[in-house]
């Protein structure tokens, strides 16, 4: 393809984002292909030659869209805000074509410097101090594992110098509540410490968040036996039901172990930019490491994930490689963020976030986010107004989580199949879609509101839909 042939190719391109943006609210929310079908209606020879646009842009309208959940759409409500700004939108096409090396300064300056810079943006738009230094990984799930791989080297010595794990003494154990994300898990199992030296810490009833008293006696049971705490995850704004754990007691309780702390705030770390919500996130300084997500409710387009760190030199020590074809003249004169985490190639994710702070301002950010916390005071307040629906978790920011109780249904099995039947109706009719979630061994349904284009007339149009599901499946 030429520069030309590019040209009119965008074009048409551009044009076509833009309807689809302008029109995604038409479509089902969520994707109703069955298993196979978008394969079956793509599968066919490899193309050896040429296939015209026009029916690329065939298959993509009539097979690739009907694949989708529409996570744009103002009727998507489910799992967490996974919106992609316009703006992001216009910075990660920059960024491709570019076709930016990152793997070390010198192959792009402006790779390593910019994202040098909108961190810091981000650090200082979340009143964060400069003792953090801050890095783009592609998930917060990435960004637990660096974190964790980091801690299992504080913990030993660095013992990757020597026999690693296999050679270590005693067990490293790690601690998270039972509401962390699935991704402390993996990242656990990933980093070696292997699943029964995971610590599954129980959670308060009422809020979710973590027991710190059981906390305490699990990390004091576990270095009576010779075991060795190593890290312990803090969750801010969990996935059932954005829970808070409580940062500043995690780490007095993690501090005689000197276990590393991770605060994993994937989508609620968003809630950061905004002053008067701070609070939900005191303690957070004296932390080892904080991760969130600007590609979910503050809107940059996936991936873009945010990992601060306080000790950097130990990073660096963990995962610096310098084999001789990379090496130039101004090593130790600039960052090199190929000895931050795991890849070392790196894609030019801070364009996106660049565009979208230049672009839209982190004040017409702070106000979207505003508008959602108010939209989910007002579906909680409505659904308490209503003797036969319950809010069955605190709401901290932009989820409210629901059950509906029929009259005369008190059988626990059969409330957790109701959550289920309505939701699914919800999420039928294809005006939206929220999740069904289990916390605690018992089913209610999350609602999530963040979708960019979700304004509060779309929120009343869910909850009348939610009454009437609910109703359609009640016994």
């Amino acid at each position: 393809m030429t520069p030309e042939e590019f040209r009119v190719a965008g074009h048409e391109l551009i044009d076509w984002i833009a309807d689809y943006r302008a029109g995604v609210a038409s479509r089902p929310v969520r994707s109703e292909v069955t298993p196979g079908w978008v394969a079956d209606a793509l599968r066919g020879a490899p193309p050896e030659m040429p296939e015209p646009f026009h029916d690329v842009m065939r298959d993509l309208r009539e097979v690739v869209v009907p694949g989708v959940t529409q996570t744009q759409s103002p009727g998507y409500f489910a799992w967490f805000p996974s919106n992609a700004s316009l703006e992001s939108v216009l910075g990660d096409m920059a960024a491709s074509g570019l076709g930016a090396l990152g793997i070390t300064w010198q192959s792009a300056p402006a790779l390593t410097e910019m994202e040098q810079v909108v961190t810091d943006w981000l650090r200082e738009l979340c009143g964060l101090s400069d003792v953090w230094h801050g890095a783009i990984h592609d998930t917060a799930s990435t960004a637990c594992l660096v974190a964790l791989l980091a801690a299992r080297e504080r913990a030993t010595a660095l013992s990757e110098d020597r026999g690693g794990l296999q050679a270590e003494p005693a067990p490293l154990t790690v601690y998270a509540s039972t509401q962390a994300h699935s991704s402390v898990s993996k990242g656990v199992l990933l980093a070696g410490f292997g699943r029964d030296n995971l610590r599954l810490v129980p959670v308060d009833p009422v809020t979710y968040a973590i027991d710190i008293d059981a906390l305490r006696r699990m990390l004091a049971d576990d270095a009576a036996v010779g075991r060795r705490p190593a890290a312990v995850i803090a969750s801010l704004g969990t996935t059932g039901t954005t829970a808070f754990d409580d940062v500043t007691a995690i780490v007095e309780a993690a501090l005689p172990y000197d276990a590393w702390v991770h605060v994993d705030a994937a989508m609620a770390g968003s809630a950061m930019l905004l002053p008067e919500h701070r609070d939900l996130f005191a303690g957070v300084e004296g932390a080892d490491s904080f991760g969130w997500n600007p590609h979910k409710w503050m809107g940059t387009i996936l991936d873009c994930s945010l990992l601060y760190v306080r000790d950097v030199e130990l990073l660096i020590r963990v995962f610096s490689t310098n084999p001789s074809y990379l090496r130039a003249a101004s090593d130790g004169e600039v960052t090199q963020y190929k000895d931050w985490g795991i890849p070392l190639g790196r894609r030019f994710r801070a364009m996106k976030l660049w565009f979208h702070l230049r672009l839209a301002g982190a004040d017409a950010i702070r106000q979207r986010l505003r508008r959602d916390l108010a939209n989910a005071q007002w579906l909680a307040g409505a659904a308490d107004a209503e003797a036969d629906w319950e809010v069955c978790a605190p709401v901290a920011l932009q989820t409210v989580c629901l059950r509906h109780h029929p009259a005369g249904m008190i059988n626990r099995a059969a409330l957790d199949a109701h959550q289920q039947a309505w939701a699914e109706r919800v999420n039928a009719s294809g005006r939206a879609f929220v999740t069904p979630a289990q916390v605690e061994g018992h089913w209610l349904v999350r609602v999530s509101i963040g979708a960019e284009a979700t304004q509060l007339d779309d929120v009343v149009h869910l909850w009348d839909l939610c009454r009437e599901s609910a109703r359609a499946v009640s016994p």
